[in-house]
């Protein structure tokens, strides 16, 4: 299995006044492709640090991140723009939607950076939120969708840019039960169809999703195991 992406001696601190915290005190991960990942761990186990790392929105204090064969660290900021637009999609526990928007705009937002005429971007959206079962639903604002309906058309805006990764962030933590069974079984689909997929999660029936588990405490992997899909 190709590695996606590889870390190695990942550390990150913080100044806090006149003190430093070290969130992350030298994590060594290999992602491969299409595998289906949760990282968990209590408050202050790093988590958040990790995954802000993965998908390229901070900098580790030391330590190589290696993205799809490539050093993150040498990247200036214009290719670590392009690579959070083209290898990684994001979702949020809190949907992130533009509120004045169609579901279709939403999902089109991303391929504004890559300068596609408007025609081909409708097009991908309208795949994409077919893809999530949303087909129906793309004239519909944020405000005239159920709190599932969001997820799923962030899950398609982050889709949309057919991404290397999928990184999701504690994604069903505003949904109520029913609802965190459907986003999950959307995401089983998704990487049934391929998808590698990361999801941060606090929630054992989340990773219970997931075929392999890494779960941090004090900012350093405290186990990593490979399990059978129990959810």
């Amino acid at each position: 299995m190709s590695a996606v992406i590889e870390l190695r001696g990942i550390t990150r601190e913080y100044r806090m006044g006149d003190q430093t915290v070290r969130a992350l005190a030298g994590v060594d991960l290999d992602v491969g492709r299409n595998e289906y990942v949760a990282i968990v761990g209590a408050s202050g186990s790093g988590k958040s640090s990790l995954m802000n790392i993965v998908g390229c929105l901070d900098s580790p204090t030391a330590g190589t991140y290696t993205l799809n064969g490539r050093a993150v660290a040498g990247m200036n900021d214009t290719e670590l723009a392009q690579v959070r637009n083209r290898e990684i999609g994001f979702i949020f526990q809190s949907f992130n939607l533009l509120p004045r928007a169609d579901a279709l705009h939403n999902v089109m937002q991303p391929l504004v950076y890559r300068r596609l005429p408007v025609a081909e971007r409708k097009r991908l959206a309208r795949e994409a939120l077919e893809r999530v079962g949303l087909g129906s639903r793309m004239d519909h604002l944020p405000n005239q969708l159920s709190g599932g309906q969001r997820q799923r058309v962030a899950v398609a805006r982050a889709l949309v840019g057919r991404p290397s990764i999928l990184l999701a962030d504690e994604p069903t933590g505003n949904l109520d039960s029913a609802t965190t069974a459907e986003i999950m079984a959307l995401f089983d689909q998704l990487h049934g169809d391929g998808q590698t997929i990361i999801i941060v999660t606090h929630e054992p029936e989340i990773a219970a999703h997931c075929l392999r588990v890494v779960r941090l405490r004090d900012g350093l992997v405290e186990s990593d195991q490979r399990q059978a899909r129990t959810a």
